[in-house]
């Protein structure tokens, strides 16, 4: 008998939180058009969401790239030619591991960031210390980190590819008795254009995913020092979550 009050509480919550998402996303696009006049603070998101992430970017991405040459190499053995190892391991990058994995650590470490920073402001009646100065915000704070989060993380995308392709060249070759050549023309025999930019409009919406939820889990922060950090955990959960539903629809579109 308790479960109908429990379920209908969790739906009113659920649209309430959609419906205040979708306005603050509306409020975010009426700010678009002042992107040229908060170049300074754009910038200064781009550094920190783009150049500072990208040690643990590249980190990863070589381990990746390195794993997936093994795996694949464990899998075609007795079935494929390993001389199409690498347009195995430049397929599955492109496509799926460089974007989704940077997303992810992305997720991790700049959706908490804002999420921290936004709502110990909240808590602190800092936001609320803007809107008394007549300043907007959105087009303040949300914006920036917005801008910079679409731009970003495709060029961090980018470095991701690269790097797990070189982590995978160099296993391929030190551990599994392939050449250089027979790699890389494996790899241009099989590269295709519509992989690349299909990973890189992965990374566009996964950027966009990230600024945006962890904006809103900031702006929304009660409680406190236990509210931001259940808002940090938060930020982190739902924007992989969404990280992960948003890979599978732009993967039907894209390559179904």
């Amino acid at each position: 008998m308790n479960l109908v009050p429990y379920l209908g509480h969790l739906v009113i919550r659920f649209t309430e939180h959609v419906g205040r998402l979708f306005i603050l996303i509306g409020r975010l696009v009426i700010s678009l058009p002042m992107v040229p006049q908060k170049a300074r603070l754009i910038t200064q998101q781009m550094l920190y969401m783009g150049v500072n992430s990208l040690p643990l970017v590249l980190f990863t991405s070589l381990f990746t790239g390195g794993v997936t040459a093994v795996q694949a190499a464990y899998q075609f053995r007795g079935i494929v030619p390993m001389t199409y190892l690498g347009g195995a391991v430049g397929k599955a990058v492109v496509i799926e591991l460089g974007p989704v994995l940077t997303g992810l650590v992305i997720a991790g470490r700049v959706g908490a960031s804002i999420a921290a920073e936004l709502g110990t402001m909240k808590v602190t009646e800092q936001i609320d210390a803007l809107e008394t100065m007549a300043i907007d915000p959105v087009r303040y704070l949300v914006m920036p980190r917005f801008v910079s989060g679409i731009v970003m993380l495709p060029v961090l995308t980018i470095f991701s590819n690269f790097i797990a392709i070189v982590g995978g060249l160099a296993v391929s070759v030190w551990f599994l008795d392939l050449t250089t050549y027979s790699f890389l023309n494996s790899l241009k025999m099989f590269f295709e254009l519509q992989d690349l930019l299909g990973g890189l409009l992965k990374s566009v919406a996964f950027g966009a995913i990230i600024s945006i939820i962890g904006c809103y889990n900031g702006f929304n922060t009660s409680g406190g020092a236990e509210g931001v950090g259940k808002s940090t955990t938060r930020a982190v959960v739902v924007s992989s979550i969404l990280i992960l539903l948003a890979d599978y629809g732009i993967a039907s579109l894209v390559f179904g």
